[in-house]
């Protein structure tokens, strides 16, 4: 049975979250508080929520907890300073092309259970300048890596690529 058929329902939480999500997303766009926006706000909300419906169990990745805000603002601080190194390095490797490139593909494991975690952190992968995600199938994620240090296994890409991604990711998704 692979990963994606033991993927959870959404709970009643995760349509809340989504409804909120949305009437937020709405109160942002319209850019006023005044009454009758809201009210068309929280209409669209349930409106959009209702359809998405059937499509809600990637929600089900997401962990209901009153730690989960803290654990994604620390994620996406970790984030933007792997982001801001890797630009950097990239950076270093175009102005001198005597730094070494040894580019090689990768792979990596994950303990990220849902399909919303492998996804989000896939995604991180690929947004991080130097990696590029080319396959993700159950718990392990196929990586381009420009500088690949020789000899490297399963077990060191991972630490070099996805770790400190997934270990502050695991805290708002499973």
């Amino acid at each position: 049975m692979d990963q994606s058929s033991r993927e959870l329902s959404p709970s009643a939480g995760h349509y809340v979250l989504t409804y909120g999500v949305v009437v937020l997303l709405w109160l942002l766009l319209v850019g006023s508080l005044q009454p009758d926006g809201v009210i068309i706000g929280l209409i669209v909300g349930a409106i959009v929520t209702a359809l998405m419906s059937p499509r809600l169990s990637i929600m089900a990745g997401v962990r209901l907890s009153p730690w989960a805000p803290f654990a994604l603002v620390k994620f996406l601080i970790v984030f933007f300073v792997a982001l801001i190194r890797s630009n950097v390095d990239m950076a270093r490797r175009v102005l001198s092309p005597s730094l070494p490139i040894r580019p090689a593909v990768v792979e990596v494991r994950t303990g990220l259970e849902s399909s919303l975690g492998r996804l989000l952190l896939a995604n991180s992968i690929t947004l991080t300048p130097g990696t590029l995600t080319v396959n993700v199938r159950d718990d392990r994620i196929l990586v381009h890596w420009i500088d690949c240090p020789p000899g490297s296994d399963i077990e060191s890409a991972t630490r070099a690529i996805a770790e400190s991604f997934e270990r502050h990711m695991s805290g708002f998704v499973k």
